[in-house]
């Protein structure tokens, strides 16, 4: 990795709505802060914090490439796949990751995360001592947590693609040794929950007000909770492949370490119920504008969304099938869908599922989180279907490869995401109000404890859990034992935090190598006859192999090159 002193930038991507543009905007410098500046008084060294504030995720998996500035990771997981023109370098799902390439959404992942460490610890290097601190050290203090709990944040996103990384607690000068070897993965566990702890301390409770999109108390926790869950999951013991320092996690305490982060959230909020919804259409809304269910959040509206004027980097444009000018990017997969439950609760392997009628009868989430054929959407119902016959009384669907808009966007699948879509908006290209990018909710957290708690054998408390979640959706008791519980809480998380970038890391965290490779992609392929009658076959979109080395992204061979002591990533 090769550091160079830097100036700070003024935020260049989303900040927040805490404050105006003219606030931002209004600076000294307009394109660099001098250090004098920036470490003067707390409003200007808040402005470091907010550029520091892009190293979180957004709805770009990378936001430095065309087409990954308007997709996320779920085209990476068994959730999906990139649906134009079936193209496989977006995140090379086909063609397997390289150290030279490992697909356009990832490669710019490692020097770009480090960029942000940089500016993090640039900036607690230098605050401690500042005319910032010793005029006004109680807001001080705050931006300093904020920047810990923000370089937390960053290298538990950096493990999670790479295992162990250098642990960097200071900046570097021209005189310090830049070829650094890579920390053991429990050594940089420990680093991040110091810094949350630190941050845990200092910051404000709740989100409350202007401060929402801004890290809090909950939101610390909340990063805790995932890292130790992550941690104590069955690809980091010692006895899985990959092994070693860079891979494992040995504390023997580490379901209970986990249970304790998720419980620390818990008595915060004291153990409430979410937020209720009688149906889709109210599930659908918890998505689309601050809620107390929110634990961490971007914060995005008519003044703040990722790129100025680009739009289209938004779910909106980007997720709408093609017949209402959509982009249709990432087209859930048929496999996917089948996880859904019926509204009995019961699954598409038994039960009341009809595999000929798959959309009927399926739980409310199904409804509120998938576009499908025949699904009321914007005025109309999705149309996927091909006519054996076109005609004026049985056309094309608009949907579909013979509609409207560019039909190299129609879906492949039968499937488009309708989650975080405001259907308020008169134009695609219209901004929704205050529409959040949720990064940490109070449900994760209680499906976090409630697998931890399955691991130490307390099955009652992980079913207490596990059902505040999937009644809040409507679904009945879940009553499983043993195995069949731990697979019913594996399936409340992937149906209730769908297409929100965790089942790329789920799946690959529980060592479910068939749905990280070596299967198919299904779709279904509607059909309109000339009576107007609909029917489907299921076909194969993509079939996508297995890699043995698929749980961990290289580390780019360019850096390897630079800095000789970091150690490649098994099986490249």
């Amino acid at each position: 990795m090769k550091y160079k002193k830097i100036t700070f930038a003024i935020a260049l991507l989303a900040i927040f709505s805490i404050v105006s543009c003219e606030d931002v905007l209004d600076t000294e410098a307009k394109d660099a802060f001098a250090e004098d500046l920036i470490y003067s008084d707390p409003s200007q060294a808040e402005r470091v914090v907010f550029t520091a504030y892009n190293s979180t995720e957004s709805w770009s998996i990378n936001r430095f490439q065309w087409w990954t500035r308007r997709v996320g990771i779920e085209g990476a997981s068994w959730e999906g796949k990139f649906n134009f023109n079936d193209l496989d370098n977006v995140y090379k799902m086909r063609g397997g990751w390289s150290p030279s390439n490992a697909g356009l959404a990832f490669n710019n992942r490692w020097s770009n995360s480090w960029d942000y460490v940089r500016l993090i610890n640039e900036f607690l290097d230098k605050i401690d001592d500042s005319p910032a601190m010793q005029n006004d050290p109680e807001k001080t203090s705050v931006l300093k947590a904020e920047m810990q709990f923000l370089r937390a944040n960053l290298y538990s996103k950096l493990i999670k693609f790479y295992g162990g990384v250098p642990i960097m607690k200071s900046s570097l000068g021209l005189d310090d040794e830049f070829n650094l070897p890579r920390n053991s993965y429990e050594e940089c566990v420990d680093f991040i929950i110091e810094d949350l702890d630190a941050a845990i301390a200092v910051l404000p409770e709740t989100v409350s007000g202007t401060w929402f999109g801004r890290a809090t108390k909950l939101s610390a926790l909340a990063v805790k909770s995932r890292t130790l869950l992550y941690a104590a999951s069955k690809l980091h013991d010692p006895n899985t492949v990959p092994n070693g320092p860079l891979y494992d996690y040995t504390k023997a305490s580490k379901w209970q370490d986990a249970a304790d982060a998720a419980k620390a959230v818990i008595d915060l909020v004291g153990s409430r119920d979410l937020i209720s919804v009688s149906n889709a259409k109210d599930y659908q809304n918890l998505f689309l504008s601050p809620n107390q269910d929110m634990l961490f959040a971007r914060s995005y509206s008519a003044l703040y969304h990722e790129f100025a004027n680009d739009v289209n980097t938004l779910p909106d444009q980007t997720l709408s099938p093609s017949g209402y000018g959509g982009w249709a990017l990432i087209s859930p997969s048929h496999n996917f869908a089948k996880e859904f439950n019926m509204n009995d609760g019961t699954t598409t392997d038994d039960g009341t599922y009809d595999p000929l009628n798959p959309n009927a009868n399926r739980e409310m989430r199904y409804y509120a989180n998938l576009l499908y054929q025949g699904a009321e959407f914007r005025g109309r119902p999705v149309d996927y279907a091909l006519a054996d016959n076109p005609s004026s009384e049985t056309p094309h669907g608009l949907d579909s490869p013979e509609g409207l808009g560019n039909t190299l966007h129609s879906s492949k699948t039968g499937y488009n995401i309708r989650k975080f879509q405001d259907e308020s908006l008169v134009a695609l290209t219209d901004i929704s109000a205050n529409r959040p990018y949720v990064l940490y909710r109070l449900a994760e957290i209680y499906l976090n404890y409630a697998e931890a708690q399955y691991h130490l054998g307390n099955e009652d408390l992980a079913r207490e859990y596990v059902n505040k979640v999937s009644n809040r959706a409507l679904q009945p008791d879940i009553t499983a034992t043993g195995s069949d519980l731990l697979e019913a809480i594996k399936r409340e998380r992937r149906i209730e935090l769908c297409f929100e970038g965790h089942n790329f890391f789920d799946e690959r965290r529980w060592m479910e190598q068939d749905h990280i490779g070596g299967y198919d992609i299904k779709g279904l392929k509607w059909q309109k006859g000339s009576n107007g009658n609909l029917s489907f076959e299921e076909y194969t979109v993509v079939s996508r192999p297995w890699f043995e080395y698929r749980y961990y992204l290289p580390i780019p061979q360019s850096e390897i090159e630079k800095a000789p002591a970091l150690e490649q990533n098994y099986g490249y």
